[in-house]
């Protein structure tokens, strides 16, 4: 017992430092989790929560009875698969160039170029969508689509351009936070294994392709795992506003998030978007296991637990 005692008082300016990201992680993580019960009831507001009556899986028919269901699932899933994979490669690609860039008037521009889209906030984003392909006074249909003699278009109203612009606009968006961890992860290198490679005779290419990328490897699972933890979520500003919530484009950009939102607009039912909300966390949970298990399988260093 005195041992014991002496390790909490050994150890207690450390508790205390913990402890205030311990309550943060309480009251922002767990508390919150208590809501799930919505997603089984029926709320009724002059009762409250815990007086509503239960509904059983009736919030969940809502997903999976609509005719949208395949299309949101279908969406909400491709276009993360594509943003994890442009990302990541887009991201590896920027973070080598930046730490091979020698000059350093070079090196802090493409330093700067890749700092502003992680700044940029998704409001500013949608504008510059817009302000690129506005039919009446977009840049590509006033300016760049008449050096080709094509004539204007309206990207409102058609679905098959999306994805492409979804695509881009997120990598322009996001793609800067990866960067940055891969940059670490890249100056972290030992510079002796390139200087061995060089004696050797090794191209650039070779440098990369042996050293740098397989060097970069626990990071890209780690990063990997995290994105396939969200990939049943989807960002909301990304698919609501840029697209300026149009309806002729809801096949190329409703996913679920977007949908149940719409939803809850029109039908005021909060236990729906609870019940939404809980099966995207339940799936999301169960593919991070399984990626994980994958992982430990093929790499069990790299596993993330």
């Amino acid at each position: 017992m005195k041992k014991k005692k002496n390790k909490v008082k050994e150890y207690l300016p450390l508790y205390l430092m913990m402890l205030p990201g311990l309550l943060y992680l309480l009251i922002n993580n767990y508390l919150p989790m208590t809501g799930i019960i919505l997603a089984f009831k029926k709320l009724n507001f002059s009762k409250g929560i815990l007086a509503s009556p239960w509904a059983g899986l009736k919030n969940f028919k809502f997903l999976f009875a609509s005719r949208d269901a395949w299309v949101i699932t279908r969406n909400t899933l491709l276009y993360n698969v594509a943003f994890i994979l442009v990302n990541m490669v887009v991201g590896i690609a920027i973070a080598i160039l930046i730490t091979e860039v020698r000059n350093t008037k070079l090196k802090k521009i493409y330093q700067s170029a890749i700092l502003l889209p992680f700044l940029m906030s998704m409001v500013i984003l949608s504008y510059i969508v817009y302000a690129l392909l506005s039919a009446e006074n977009g840049l590509v249909n006033n300016s760049i689509l008449p050096l080709f003699h094509i004539d204007p278009i309206q990207w409102y109203q058609k679905p098959k351009y999306w994805p492409a612009v979804l695509i881009i606009a997120n990598c322009w968006k996001g793609v800067g936070y990866g960067c940055l961890i891969y940059i670490a992860s890249l100056i972290g290198i030992d510079p002796s294994f390139y200087e061995a490679a060089r004696l050797d005779g090794a191209s650039k290419w070779q440098e990369i392709t042996k050293i740098t990328l397989p060097s970069l490897v626990p990071t890209i699972i780690t990063l990997l795992l995290l994105s396939i933890g969200r990939i049943f979520y989807s960002d909301f500003g990304l698919f609501y506003q840029v697209p300026r919530d149009s309806g002729l484009l809801y096949s190329a950009t409703n996913v679920i998030d977007t949908y149940v939102y719409r939803g809850l607009m029109k039908s005021g039912n909060v236990g729906m978007s609870a019940a939404a909300g809980f099966y995207q966390s339940i799936i999301g949970f169960i593919i991070v296991l399984t990626a994980n298990g994958i992982v430990r399988k093929v790499s069990k260093e790299n596993a993330m637990f």
